[in-house]
Order: C-alpha cells, then sequence, then structure tokens
C-alpha cells in the first residue's frame, strides 16, 4: 500500500477504567491525576513500558453513577471523583507528550434523570427541553404506552408524576433516552463533541449507538417466546431504527474538519447487518465499529475460523475491524477462554491473535497481566445490573477490580480502602513481578506490540485464511499485498487444544524464520520450514516467511 495509514489504523489502544486503573488521593477510586502518573507504564518509548498508542477512558463526566457513568448530568465537566477539567488538560498534555492519543467515551441515547435537560424537561410540557425526550401518555390506568422492555429489567416506560406523562428509558429508569429525531437536541451534541475536540481530544467511543432512535408511535413489539427477560421480546420498534444511521453519518460529517478524530462505534450483535452495519459505505458513518463475537465465542477453533470470515466479509472497503476481547462490560477472557482448559497458556494464545488479526487491536487495562475476574460477594457489588442477576450471572463488577501495580495490600491502586476489592491473584499477579520476567504474560505483550509496530504486514497487510488438516489449528496469513509475489508475509498458527499436534496445509510448503512462540522467547529467530506445522498444547506461533513467491490455499 503506498498511502499512509491513518494513526488509529495501526494503533494498539488501551481501555482504561478510571474508578479502578490508579488512586492519587487515598480515597480508594481512581482518578485522573493517578492515570497520569501511570502514563510512561503505558507508553514512555522505552521497551520497557507496554508501547500502547491511545488509551479509551471510560466515562469520566459527572455522573450519579447509578450506572458508573453512563448516566451523564454534564457532558462538558469531569466528576470530582475522578478530579477537574485542568486534571483533563493535564492528561491530554502528558499522554500527547508520550505519543499517546486519547478517546473519549460518549453516550448519545441518554441521559442521567438529574442532568439539567431532564429536570428542565420534566418540570413544564412547555420547556424548551421537553422535546429533547420521549414522552407519552398511557394506554389506560396504569397501562405504559407500549410493551417495551428495558435492558436493564423492567418496563422502558416510567411513569413521572411531576410531568404527569410516562418517558422512555432503554436501560434504567435513572437514564431517559434522548430524541434524536429533534434538530435542537443534535445541536447541543454537537456542541458537546466540538468542546471535547477543542480540548484535545484524538476520537471517541460511542455507546449503544444502535438504540438511538424509535417509533414514536409507539406500537408493541412482538413476542419472542420461550425466552426470559429482554430477549423475549423482537426489539423491532425501540432500537434498531434507520436513524440511527443518520446521526452516525452527520456526525462522521462534523468529522470532517477533524480527519484525525477516531470514531469507535459499540452496537449490538443482533442489530440489522450487524455492527458492521454501521460503517455506512466505509466512508460515510463509523471509522471502526465493535465486534463482539468472538469475545463472546467459546475457545474453539472452527468458531474463531467462522467469525473471523464473517467479519472479514461485512467490513466495507474504508472500514477497519477491531479485535477485542475483554471490556468493562463482560468477564475477562482469560475465565471465559480459559474454562475447561489451561488458562494462563490459553491467554497467551489470544494475545497472539489479538496483534496479529487484521484490525485495531483494543486492550482491556490488566488483562496484559492475566488479571482474573474478582469473587466479590454480595455486599461487595457496586453495579446494579450485576445485583439485580446475582448469583445467577456473573455480571459487571468482577471484571472492574483495580489494577494489580505490586504485592502490596492494596496492589499499589490506593492507599486507602478500593472501591472494589482487589483480586485475590493480586500478591503473584502484579507488575511489578512481571515487568522483569522475560517468560510473564506482560512480556509476551510488549514483544507482540513491539512485533506489530516494526511488520507492515500485520499493521495493514491482508488477511488470508489456510486450511488446515486439524479442526483444532487455526492458520492465516497477513500479506501487504494480495498478489503472490509479496514484500513481506506473516504466517500465524494457532493450537485451540490442549494436546500437541502436527497440522497440515494441504499443497503448501514455507521457508522463514520463527519470530515468537508463546512457549520459549529464545526460540525466536531460529530457521523454519514446514508443509506442517507442530504445535504444543494451546501453542501460537508467529512465523515471517522467506521473501519469495509462494501459493497458499485459502479456505473459501
Amino acid at each position: 500500500m503506498s498511502t499512509q495509514p491513518s494513526w488509529w489504523q495501526s494503533a494498539v489502544v488501551y481501555q482504561i477504567y478510571p474508578w479502578s486503573f490508579q488512586d492519587s488521593n487515598g480515597d480508594g477510586i481512581g482518578d485522573l491525576p493517578g492515570i497520569v502518573s501511570r502514563l510512561d507504564y503505558l507508553n514512555d518509548g522505552t521497551e520497557d513500558s507496554l508501547g500502547v498508542d491511545a488509551i479509551w477512558l471510560s466515562p469520566i463526566y459527572p455522573s450519579p453513577m447509578i450506572d458508573f457513568g453512563y448516566d451523564i448530568s454534564d457532558y462538558c465537566n469531569v466528576d470530582r471523583r475522578f478530579g477537574t477539567l485542568t486534571d483533563f488538560d493535564c492528561l491530554v498534555r502528558e499522554a500527547h507528550r508520550r505519543g499517546i492519543r486519547i478517546i473519549m467515551d460518549l453516550v448519545l441515547n441518554h441521559t442521567s434523570s438529574l442532568h439539567p435537560w431532564f429536570q428542565q424537561a420534566r418540570a413544564s410540557r412547555s420547556a424548551p427541553t421537553r422535546d429533547w425526550y420521549y414522552w407519552a401518555d398511557g394506554r389506560g390506568w396504569g397501562r405504559p404506552p407500549s410493551n417495551w422492555n428495558a435492558r436493564f429489567g423492567g418496563s422502558s416506560w416510567t411513569w413521572d408524576r411531576a410531568a404527569r406523562q410516562y418517558y422512555l428509558h432503554s436501560f434504567l429508569a435513572d437514564q431517559p433516552d434522548l430524541n434524536w429525531h429533534n434538530p435542537t437536541l443534535r445541536q447541543a451534541m454537537w456542541k458537546v463533541v466540538r468542546f471535547w475536540i477543542n480540548r484535545g481530544v484524538d476520537g471517541f467511543r460511542l455507546d449503544a449507538i444502535n438504540w438511538l432512535g424509535k417509533d414514536v408511535r409507539w406500537p408493541n413489539n412482538p413476542r419472542c417466546f420461550g425466552w426470559r427477560g429482554y430477549t423475549r421480546q423482537i426489539h423491532r420498534h425501540d432500537r434498531d431504527q434507520p436513524l440511527a444511521h443518520e446521526v452516525m453519518r452527520e456526525l462522521r460529517s462534523l468529522m470532517s474538519a477533524h480527519p484525525d478524530v477516531v470514531l469507535v462505534g459499540e452496537a449490538s450483535a443482533d442489530t440489522p447487518g450487524g455492527p458492521a452495519a454501521f460503517y455506512g459505505d466505509g466512508s460515510d458513518e463509523l471509522h471502526t465499529v465493535f465486534d463482539f463475537r468472538l469475545l463472546k465465542s467459546p475457545w474453539e477453533a472452527p468458531r474463531f475460523r467462522t467469525l473471523i470470515a464473517a467479519s472479514e466479509a461485512s467490513v466495507p472497503p474504508g472500514g477497519r475491524p477491531s479485535i477485542v476481547f475483554s471490556n468493562h462490560d463482560q468477564s475477562r477472557h482469560i475465565d471465559r477462554y480459559g474454562n475447561g482448559g489451561n488458562a494462563e497458556r490459553r491467554a497467551r494464545a489470544a494475545a497472539v491473535l489479538l496483534f496479529t488479526l487484521r484490525g485495531t487491536p483494543f486492550l482491556y487495562y490488566g488483562e496484559e497481566l492475566g488479571m482474573r475476574d474478582g469473587r466479590l460477594r454480595y455486599h461487595e457489588l457496586r453495579d446494579p445490573y450485576t445485583k439485580r442477576y446475582w448469583p445467577f450471572r456473573t455480571g459487571r463488577d468482577p471484571a472492574r477490580t483495580p489494577m494489580q501495580w505490586d504485592a502490596s495490600p492494596h496492589a499499589g491502586f490506593t492507599t486507602g480502602t478500593p472501591w472494589l476489592p482487589v483480586s485475590d491473584n493480586a500478591s503473584t499477579v502484579n507488575v511489578v513481578r512481571h515487568i522483569r520476567t522475560p517468560s510473564s504474560l506482560l512480556s509476551l505483550y510488549r514483544r507482540l506490540i513491539r512485533l506489530r509496530k516494526e511488520t507492515p504486514a500485520l499493521t495493514r497487510g491482508i488477511y488470508r485464511p489456510l486450511q488446515s488438516t486439524d479442526p483444532h489449528c487455526l492458520v492465516f496469513t497477513r500479506q501487504e499485498t494480495e498478489d503472490h509475489v509479496t514484500e513481506q508475509a506473516i504466517l500465524v498458527a494457532v493450537n485451540f487444544s490442549g494436546h500437541d499436534t502436527t497440522c497440515s496445509i494441504p499443497g503448501v510448503h514455507c521457508q522463514g524464520t520463527l519470530l515468537l512462540s508463546t512457549y520459549e522467547q529464545e526460540e525466536q529467530g531460529i530457521p523454519w520450514s514446514s508443509g506442517q506445522v507442530v504445535l504444543r498444547p494451546d501453542e501460537a506461533i508467529v512465523v515471517e516467511l522467506k521473501r519469495q513467491p509462494f501459493d497458499m490455499l485459502a479456505d473459501r
């Protein structure tokens, strides 16, 4: 490729959950000065740092924290728990000085019920912001306008005594939905976007975008018999409306004046056309959209092979896939993928996939250490969603426990009492212990990130799956060009099984250099030649193929 990719196409993004990364003042809650104090760990330009290119901050706005920041009461400020706007400006300045970009979380679908917009709206039917939210009369005594149910349980409609009408909320009752049909509301939100861009923000992660837009005739959703909770309905009318794409196109148009600002979307897997629908034609909606199918997949090679192929086929030219295995809403992938097998070995193999598949990798704080889900008692839970379904679902709190910096009582996260208990394995799984250990998962992450940056085939090359005689093996190449005479090609092979295997690649014989194995570091750099790939249990390897004509058979 002759053109230089945009920064986010070659970037590695690190998600920080501000509550849990680093506390600077002893109140047990992470904050912006704490993040600043740890920037050198993320990237100080040396091989000792992780080497990431951007950080994505989960919400830091003022909020009653009913949904831990996704219920925003002021879009243009910082919650006092995390610091001030001055602290934020310091974070941007210090991050940029180290070559680290800042991506803000932006919640477009709803605000907090304490936001001044909603407080004004509920006070009078003639209030200027009344139509910025969805209001409707009921269908008789005690009957809401429709049967729509909320993602976090119960009806999507709540009766407001002051307003004498129902208001709509797709999530908690404390999170009233915004009415994106209203052009004045749109302009207010675009003003928010410009506010943060002017403070130096490099991108936005857009929350729950497929919920934007509703059928305001309030028809009932069809029932889905045999399911419970949110999935007992087919959500045909309360989400996945054409308006959501209209809003994304308008936002992308706004970004034409800021071509370096990246837009990252989050949409449900079952939205029509899948999350990739929000790329539009590849140039008129979002730059990249999370595809959570790998995140929610079992650790099985055939499943990964199918889902990767589906992602490759769905992302249009001009769009960029995202690769993500963990985040603040899901159990950590070392626990999910490790279920029924060797979790540590599988985590190492997953790391290879994270940085060698085509797309922009997003890693969740602590995954580079092998942090596990916390074991929490009910009285230790903080998240209402987790409490609601405890103990039948894992919930979100276990994946949000404090970052494990060292083996001190609170893992170096705070001098006070942490807002969530530190995970049990902090005494052995922490930065201080692993940063100088060549065989640690942290060292593997650092090597993979450096390898990715130094290897054009991994940052901008195409993905070509290879057939394998062992269904437990996933084998593919990354090539700079589609022809058979290529400047550089990388072969990646992953054994998803817990036993030794030799997988043949029919019609292929390759020579090259073994760059990396998830087993011993000293194996890198040795000659490699095979039409068969020999792998140990849960092993992943990365091989640089010789610069010569070669013909590889791709799965179709």
